[in-house]
């Protein structure tokens, strides 16, 4: 796939996304919490070999950097988190925490290629990696042989519905200038989040626990403010990728 340096069109993304209306897998069964369409039992809280995973109210503001991996002919055909069949020449993907489809511009940092696919299962549940590809997405990138590769993933939308095939999605704003903060934990135990940020706040001027009420209770996130330019917080998250904070990712304000 050829590099496109001109801005993606939101005319052209609607009739991407209706041609490649499909659905994923991933190497682990992602547990039974769904329904067979757009439901909310997708956002559910669920756990996977011991780890409990909280899905994101919204993919505002979502970008992250880290490892893309893929999965094929073994999953053709199964069901996938929120209940359609996996199609491995769709352009879709499997993630942990974003919303049920969500759009996601996914960027090899390698090679320069990038794609756009679907959000429409849970997964990858192997350390460190961030995305799980179809077979037909990893081609596109050029990582079929090797298996993965160091992406970015950015939301560009949430698909609302579908009428006869064609999506129709809220558009996620503008991600280039904000005000961007950087997650590094998320602790169900208040005293844990305020613990990492006094840490934290010996080295940075700004961080902040935000309180989110989820259907199991309270979670206490501790988040770094980062800086009002896009590059700028990208470049602390792969600082603090570096010091061992690999599920760190980005938040826009």
């Amino acid at each position: 796939m050829k590099k496109v340096n001109k801005p993606l069109s939101w005319l052209f993304l609607t009739l991407f996304i209706a041609l490649c209306f499909g659905c994923a897998s991933h190497e682990k069964k992602a547990p039974d919490t769904t329904s067979p369409s757009y439901g909310k039992a997708t956002q559910r809280p669920y756990k996977i070999n011991g780890h409990t995973y909280y899905p994101l109210p919204s993919a505002i503001g979502y970008s992250e950097t880290g490892i893309a991996s893929w999965y094929g002919p073994k999953f053709h055909g199964r069901k996938t988190a929120n209940g359609e069949r996996y199609d491995m020449y769709a352009m879709t993907a499997a993630h942990k925490t974003l919303p049920m489809d969500t759009l996601v511009k996914v960027e090899n940092l390698e090679n320069g290629k990038w794609i756009v696919v679907r959000i429409n299962d849970r997964g990858p549940f192997v350390k460190n990696r961030i995305i799980d590809l179809s077979h037909a997405g990893a081609s596109k990138l050029d990582m079929l042989k090797r298996g993965t590769a160091r992406v970015r993933v950015t939301a560009l939308g949430e698909v609302a519905s579908f009428k006869k095939g064609n999506p129709s999605f809220t558009k996620v704003p503008d991600l280039k200038h904000g005000q961007f903060y950087v997650q590094v934990g998320s602790f169900q135990r208040p005293e844990n989040a305020y613990k990492l940020r006094a840490k934290l706040a010996k080295e940075y001027e700004k961080v902040v626990v935000v309180r989110h009420q989820t259907p199991t209770g309270p979670m206490y996130r501790v988040q770094i403010y980062a800086s009002n330019n896009l590059g700028k917080a990208n470049r602390l998250v792969q600082q603090l990728e570096k010091r061992g904070f690999f599920g760190a990712f980005l938040i826009a304000r």
